[in-house]
């Protein structure tokens, strides 16, 4: 029926030229709502959704009163959002309730009112809205479409039919994603758009999809408050927004590095490194990449990186239990391997160069033998013939037993998977033993490199206490917590300890000379990691 006055209107109405943080304000009262707006604006939000439909008693009054007393405190554009129960909504408010507290928002000289796509398809709701549109210029409507189960079936086309039917519309598509492989499809749809749109992936999986979303220009990227005020599954903070993450910093130039590791959520790495880019005035973002699964799953995720080199993405730091896919990945797609790192067995950084190559390093190995030498006031040569235990054969007891072995210390590991053990010990001519035999334990250095005592597990150990005795030196590559039970029982009887701190800060460092050909501010690393870390 309106259909025939769009052309005029999409010319004449403003559209955000940049990403803008939203903070959806998700309250039930006016005067919780006016609190939150206030902390909203404090904290740099770029521009607001209200949620109206948290209200439980909502009338149009109400919603015409919250629309005025938010223009009182803040002049951020506003988006007016009465979610259908089905599509998200806290409460079960009528259709018809719902089209009118959009249609007296839209008269009321909001920027944009948000409407599911599937209710739009109703030819009774969409003339009511394109009508109170056609009327006030100034306000653009987005039409959403939400899965909150998996992917879209076909998102270009669901994009595509949302413009049919609406061509001034701005989609707004937000799917759950249950792996990070998922995540690809919206970030080829933002990329390939001529016009703008609204397109991100909601879990933990997809967080990564909201952190670059300014990048990949989507309209807007949504933040909560805090993590009690989140709106949908997967959404950051606005402090993290800021403060982790860079988010003022970001444009389409920036460069992409990230953690590859599963899980990733412990991890401290997007803290140190975003920090010394910051400080070293760098365009480039370091993020959290949430890779489940085994050597598979890995080499799917590399292959999108690879294969889209819009995204921007220069380097990576992997962890458990990617090292030895990581390395594994590298040669079968002919990339320069560091002999260090072949020898080991095993890479925690891959670099991609300008031209797409991949090259694969290991600083776990000089990170930890640095940590170990420090401490005990020796060099690395001071370590032969020392006798050392260590608990774990994954990538980071490669690197370290590599080490060790290359300076003649007298090492035996101990694994709950005995053949695993034997295999590593195998390879650099040391001795290997189950688990249950660390009630034999007769070491002057035991180290953990497991994930054991990792937060969130924090009440838990590699090594009974009852098998540590006082002579001993005991380091725990596990950083977050910096104080594992395993050197609090250690401490507890006078053992000399070694937290992760140092190594992490070593390979952190090496890995930042590498991401940059810049020296990395190892005292701010340090810093943030004693400012940021849970434990």
């Amino acid at each position: 029926m309106f259909l025939v006055l769009l052309s005029p209107i999409i010319a004449a109405i403003p559209l955000l030229m940049e990403t803008r943080l939203t903070v959806p304000i998700s309250a039930q009262t006016l005067d919780a709502a006016g609190e939150k707006i206030k902390a909203a604006v404090a904290a740099g939000a770029e521009a607001l959704e209200l949620r109206v439909d948290y209200i439980k008693t909502l009338t149009v009054e109400l919603a015409t009163t919250l629309i005025d007393q938010t223009r009182q405190i803040t002049d951020l554009p506003l988006i007016i959002t009465c979610r259908d129960k089905k599509q998200g909504g806290a409460n079960n408010h009528p259709t018809a309730l719902r089209l009118d507290v959009l249609v007296a928002a839209v008269r009321a000289g909001v920027e944009f009112i948000d409407f599911e796509y599937a209710n739009f398809l109703a030819t009774e709701n969409r003339e009511v809205i394109e009508k109170a549109l056609a009327e006030h210029s100034h306000c653009r409507l987005i039409i959403s479409a939400h899965n909150f189960k998996t992917t879209f079936e076909n998102i270009s086309s669901l994009c595509r039919d949302i413009e049919t039917v609406y061509p001034a519309a701005i989609p707004k598509l937000a799917y759950k994603v249950n792996h990070i492989n998922d995540c690809f499809e919206a970030f080829d749809l933002l990329e390939a758009k001529t016009r703008r749109a609204i397109i991100f992936c909601m879990g933990p999986a997809g967080s990564v999809s909201r952190i670059i979303a300014k990048k990949l220009g989507s309209v807007v990227t949504f933040a909560s408050l805090d993590a009690a005020d989140a709106t949908a599954p997967g959404q950051l903070t606005i402090g993290e927004f800021k403060q982790f993450y860079r988010f003022d910093a970001i444009d389409t130039d920036t460069q992409l590095y990230g953690v590859i590791a599963d899980p990733v959520g412990h991890s401290l790495s997007p803290h140190i490194h975003n920090a010394c880019f910051a400080a070293a005035g760098m365009n480039k973002l370091y993020l959290p990449l949430w890779v489940a699964g085994g050597p598979d799953q890995f080499d799917e995720f590399m292959d999108h990186i690879l294969g889209r080199k819009y995204l921007g993405f220069r380097g990576f730091s992997v962890t458990i239990p990617h090292k030895a896919d990581a390395l594994e990945y590298t040669k079968a797609r002919l990339g320069f391997v560091e002999p260090l790192a072949e020898k080991i067995g095993a890479a925690n950084t891959l670099i991609i160069t300008a031209d797409g190559r991949l090259k694969a390093y290991n600083t776990d190995y000089s990170g930890a033998l640095d940590a170990i030498a420090s401490a005990m006031g020796i060099d690395w040569q001071g370590l032969k013939d020392i006798p050392v235990a260590l608990v774990g054969a994954g990538g980071v007891a490669r690197a370290i037993v590599a080490g060790l072995a290359d300076v003649g210390a007298k090492v035996k590991i101990y694994n709950r998977t005995l053949k695993k053990a034997e295999t590593l010990a195998a390879e650099f001519d040391c001795e290997s033993a189950g688990l249950d035999q660390l009630k034999n334990l007769d070491a002057k250095l035991v180290i953990n490199c497991t994930s054991i005592g990792m937060h969130p597990k924090v009440d838990a150990t590699p090594i009974p206490a009852e098998y540590l005795k006082s002579d001993m030196v005991v380091f725990d590559t596990v950083y977050n917590p910096a104080e594992t039970l395993l050197l609090k029982q250690a401490a507890q009887i006078g053992a000399k300890t070694i937290d992760g701190v140092s190594m992490f800060v070593n390979q952190a460092a090496a890995q930042f000379r590498l991401f940059t050909d810049s020296p990395p501010d190892t005292t701010l690393m340090r810093k943030t990691i004693c400012n940021w870390r849970i434990g």
